[in-house]
Parts: C-alpha cells; sequence; structure tokens
C-alpha cells in the first residue's frame, strides 16, 4: 500500500471526523432547549442528512478501493514505478 491508499483513507477520516463534529455540536445545542421548536426541527433534519452523508462517504471510500484493488500497480508501486504506473493509467 502506498500514498495512494493513504491519501483515500486519511480524506476519508477527515470526512469523518468532520461529520462527528458536525453532530456532536449540534447535539449538544439541541440539547440545551433554550431554543424554539423550530430550530430544534431544523437541528434533526440537519441530523438525518448528516447521516446520510456520512454513509455516501464510507460507502464512496469502500467503493474506490474495491475499485483500485489491493494488488493494482498504484497501491504497491515505490518512486519512479508510481509515476510509470499513473502515466500508463491516464493515457488509457
Amino acid at each position: 500500500m502506498n500514498l495512494l491508499f493513504w491519501g483515500l483513507t486519511v480524506s476519508m477520516i477527515g470526512k469523518v471526523l468532520l461529520v462527528v463534529g458536525i453532530l456532536k455540536a449540534h447535539g449538544q445545542i439541541a440539547h440545551e432547549h433554550r431554543i424554539d421548536e423550530k430550530v430544534l426541527r431544523v437541528f434533526h433534519v440537519e441530523k438525518i442528512i448528516t447521516i446520510a452523508g456520512l454513509i455516501l462517504i464510507l460507502l464512496g471510500y469502500a467503493m474506490e478501493v474495491y475499485f483500485y484493488e489491493f494488488d493494482t500497480p498504484l497501491f504497491s508501486c515505490v518512486g519512479t514505478q508510481c509515476q510509470e504506473a499513473a502515466a500508463t493509467m491516464l493515457s488509457q
């Protein structure tokens, strides 16, 4: 596994952390009960959309890893082999 795999993985982790942060922040605000019902309803809808987004992020990550497969040259190359593998892939 090389830079492409780690790039995909780190990107996915960052997106998931962003979603978790949003959910925690809005959950904390919603529990204050100093907000009217309209805002709480909007938070509930936003929570559902955020969870759906998280599921899509994870599904997209799984699809990318499956597409590239672990035996592809881009996951196992080192040094100049990566440049050659990328050039071959881009020329197709």
